[in-house]
């Protein structure tokens, strides 16, 4: 049996970088949405607060952190992937895993779906499923180097994990095709 490679590549040496990296298409709608939601937060809050007369320069300083902390929840990673990489970059931390030598992918339900990566090197990256079935250039690229890391044998978990996203991306492809051939069910 195969086993996924101890080679270790340094800072020096990243992945591979092919010309073709795929991104998140719907990042920036998604980021302008948060931008909005929290100027509209600080407006609320600004306009009632002026409404009823207790408006000082310490509260609106007070409601322009809580709608800076709405906007920390509320911004979107930034979802990459390229030949053996997928890069998930949040407005404080970056994460990078390489998708050629992964060894779990798990679904994590709870208030939101995450998706969890991880590779041989010790790297995770937690991302929406929902950002891989409205991306199909970055499913794709992400599949080809699962199938990679499950034939050499590095993949142990989540096999099944990535055979339902297939199912869900192939199900909203079709649902698509068929709203814009006008077929639609």
């Amino acid at each position: 049996m195969r086993h996924c490679s101890d080679r270790r590549p340094t800072a020096q040496t990243p992945a591979r970088r092919s010309a073709a990296v795929a991104r998140d298409r719907h990042w920036a709608g998604d980021l302008h949405t948060a931008v909005r939601c929290a100027v509209a937060l600080f407006g609320l809050l600004l306009s009632i607060d002026g409404a009823t007369g207790g408006l000082t320069w310490w509260r609106a300083v007070l409601w322009l952190a809580l709608s800076a902390g709405l906007l920390g929840v509320l911004c979107p990673a930034r979802v990459s992937a390229g030949e053996g990489w997928l890069a998930a970059c949040a407005p404080l931390r970056h994460r990078r895993v390489r998708t050629d030598r992964l060894v779990s992918v798990r679904v994590m339900d709870g208030v939101s779906r995450r998706l969890v990566l991880r590779d041989a090197l010790g790297a995770c990256v937690e991302i929406d499923p929902r950002t891989l079935v409205d991306n199909p250039a970055l499913w794709c690229r992400l599949e080809e180097d699962a199938r990679k890391s499950a034939a050499s044998g590095c993949l142990r978990y989540g096999r099944s994990a990535l055979r339902d996203l297939a199912e869900q991306v192939d199900r909203e492809t079709a649902l698509t095709v068929f709203r814009v051939s006008g077929l639609e069910p």
